[in-house]
C-alpha cells in the first residue's frame, strides 16, 4: 500500500490527513488546524508542520494552496496574504517539515482525487469540478488530463469576481436561503457552461455534503454529481500527487495509476 500525506490550505481553516493512493481513503484522523490570520507564508508553513508533527508522518506531502502555482512557485492570492505572490512555496513547505513536498492550486489537487478515485473516474469529455467555499476553485479535465490553474471562480460576474455572490461563503455571510443561494449558482454554472460545455459537473467543498438540499434546484445542461471526497478531496489529491503522479496526466485510469 502507498501512503503519503496530504494538507489542504483553505481561507478558514487547514486540513490534513495521511491518504491510502490507491484506493483515496483517509488512513488517520483528518486534523484541522484554523488558518492564521494574516496567512503569511511563514505562518501557513508553521500550521503545515504542526499537522505534519500530529500525523507523526516521515514520508512525502502534498499541500495546496488557493492560488496559481507554477512548480511549486505561488502566482496569485486571492483569499490568502498577498505576500505569497513569488513565493517557492515547495521550498518553504519542504524547509519547514523536513520532508519532500509537492504543492499544487487546490482545486487542481481536488479534480485529480476526483478522476482517479472518485466520482469522474473513468469519465471522458469535459469534466469540471468546482468547489464552494470561501471561493470558487475549477479544475477542468479534457479526456482526464487537467488544464492547470483555470481559476472560474474570478470569472466577472455582478461587476466583480463570480464567486464573490456565488461562493458558499457568500450564503453564509449574507444569511441566504438554499433556494436564493442556488439561483445565483445558477447563473454563475450557465455562463460556465456558455465557455466549456462541460459533459459532467462535480461539485465539491463543505457544502457538497448538503447536495440534495440546492443541486436539485438547478438547471443545468451537464450532469451534475457530488464529489465522493467531498471537502477532503483537496487532501486526497495532494497525496496523490505527492507519491508520484503528474497532473497533467491522465487521470482518469485505475487504482495501480492512481497509486503513482
Amino acid at each position: 500500500m502507498t501512503e503519503a500525506m496530504g494538507i489542504d490550505v483553505g481561507g478558514s481553516g487547514i486540513k490534513g490527513a495521511v491518504v491510502d493512493t490507491a484506493s483515496g481513503e483517509l488512513l488517520t484522523e483528518r486534523f484541522r488546524v484554523a488558518t492564521p490570520s494574516p496567512s503569511t507564508p511563514r505562518a501557513v508553513a508553521k500550521a503545515a508542520a504542526r499537522l505534519v508533527a500530529r500525523a507523526h508522518w516521515e514520508g512525502p506531502l502534498g499541500c495546496t494552496v488557493p492560488s496559481v502555482v507554477h512548480r511549486g512557485v505561488v502566482h496569485t492570492a486571492a483569499n490568502i496574504a498577498p505576500s505569497w505572490i513569488g513565493i517557492d512555496a515547495a521550498a518553504l513547505l519542504h524547509q519547514a517539515t523536513g520532508l519532500p513536498t509537492v504543492v499544487v492550486n487546490d482545486a487542481d489537487a481536488a479534480g485529480v482525487a476526483e478522476m482517479r478515485a472518485g466520482a469522474g473516474r473513468g469519465r471522458g469529455g469535459v469534466v469540471l469540478l468546482l468547489t464552494f467555499g470561501t471561493g470558487i476553485g475549477s479544475a477542468l479535465f479534457v479526456d482526464g488530463h487537467l488544464v492547470p490553474n483555470t481559476e472560474l471562480g474570478h470569472l466577472q460576474m455582478w461587476g466583480g469576481s463570480a464567486e464573490v455572490k456565488a461562493a458558499a461563503q457568500a450564503k453564509t455571510r449574507e444569511s441566504l436561503s438554499w433556494a436564493k443561494w442556488a439561483r445565483r449558482v445558477d447563473k454563475y454554472l450557465a455562463y460556465v457552461e456558455r465557455l466549456f460545455s462541460p459533459d459532467l459537473l462535480i461539485v465539491g467543498g463543505g457544502v457538497s455534503r448538503d447536495y440534495h438540499r440546492w443541486v436539485p434546484l438547478l438547471r443545468s445542461r451537464a450532469e451534475i454529481v457530488p464529489a465522493r471526497f467531498r471537502n477532503n478531496a483537496g487532501i486526497v489529491g495532494a497525496a496523490l500527487l505527492a507519491a508520484g503522479g503528474d497532473p497533467a496526466g491522465p487521470a482518469s485510469g485505475n487504482g495501480d495509476q492512481a497509486a503513482g
